[in-house]
């Protein structure tokens, strides 16, 4: 599917970039171009990378000068780039609105102007009920996202939402690897918070099926399974041998109990296909009078796709799932070998 042909990856230099490249450098892609602000990582990317396939693009989503620029030939983009953390955009909600929607609306407003053949926005579980203003700004996205796809014609638009990456930036483990290693507390919320973990290539995965199976406005999901908070603190402990003290500081600001990845009334209308959920498009048109009296009774029924009713792992299924990061793989021959 990509062969001879030219990818976009915006955001490029964060984990699912670095995923990416991974996984398509030695293909027959003809180019790849990263297009992000952060001028070190983009330095440091480069000098790993060492591959003239991969090309580098200083720029920002909110530029849309900077992003038509990067956009001229390009067949495919994944649009990655974005605001991701919980308490900066709580506490600068207006700068999340310009990244996450006014950005990601001049990505597809470039995309189509370009005759892009194929766009994939990633989103979050946080989309879903957000009560947060990153989830909020997702949801947008989102919604942007659906609303440029009634007017695609060469453009094909597609989102993805999944839930915690595991080890991505900003993640919980590298924290709780940390706090392990240098012998401090262990600090967690709420011991019976769930979260879906998913490996990077599991979000690479979830894209390229997306790319390969996605109609106009469709969302996908991966089915994922899920841990509590404890039990992924109690398999790292096992896997490092550790012994260090748990304290509870209680849930913060913005968090959830658990994370939904697909709600009830995308539930009625979801595609099972498998190993994913497909959440095709809403494509009703602006004539609301007729919907008005065509109620859905049986969403009643219908129960939302979360972390907490999806397959709960163990401590051992979390461990075989911890030990696929390759931080973990190393710290445990390191440790080893002392």
């Amino acid at each position: 599917m990509f062969s001879n042909k030219t990818l976009l990856i915006t955001g490029g230099t964060g984990s699912f970039g670095n995923a990416v490249l991974a996984r398509f450098i030695d293909s027959d892609i003809e180019e790849i171009r990263i297009f992000s602000r952060d001028e070190k990582k983009q330095d440091d990317l480069r000098k790993k990378m060492n591959n003239p396939k991969v090309k580098f693009y200083i720029g920002d989503v909110r530029d849309i000068d900077s992003v038509n620029m990067v956009m001229r030939g390009v067949d495919y983009v994944f649009h990655a780039a974005a605001l991701k953390q919980v308490p900066s955009c709580e506490f600068f909600p207006i700068e999340a609105v310009k990244t996450n929607i006014l950005g990601s609306n001049n990505v597809m407003q470039s995309a189509i102007a370009n005759q892009v053949r194929k766009v994939i926005i990633l989103s979050t579980d946080k989309a879903v009920y957000p009560i947060n203003a990153m989830g909020l700004s997702k949801a947008m996205m989102e919604l942007v996202m659906v609303a440029n796809s009634r007017n695609g014609d060469i453009t094909t638009f597609c989102g993805t939402r999944y839930g915690n990456v595991m080890a991505s930036r900003g993640s919980v483990i590298p924290l709780f690897v940390d706090q392990i290693k240098s012998g401090k507390p262990l600090t967690i919320t709420d011991p019976k918070m769930t979260r879906y973990m998913m490996t990077l290539d599991d979000a690479v995965d979830l894209v390229l099926f997306a790319f390969e199976h996605g109609n106009q406005g469709d969302r996908f999901v991966q089915k994922a399974p899920a841990c509590t908070i404890e039990v992924l603190v109690q398999a790292l402990k096992e896997l490092y041998h550790a012994d260090n003290q748990i304290i509870f500081l209680g849930t913060r600001h913005g968090e959830k109990l658990y994370e939904t990845l697909v709600n009830r009334e995308e539930m009625l209308r979801a595609e099972d296909l498998g190993g994913y959920f497909r959440i095709p498009a809403d494509t009703r048109d602006l004539n609301y009078n007729r919907y008005f009296s065509e109620g859905q009774s049986e969403i009643e029924n219908i129960i939302e796709y979360t972390s907490h009713n999806t397959h709960r792992m163990d401590i051992e299924e979390t461990k075989k799932l911890l030990l696929k990061l390759d931080f973990i793989r190393e710290d445990l021959l390191k440790i080893e070998h002392r």
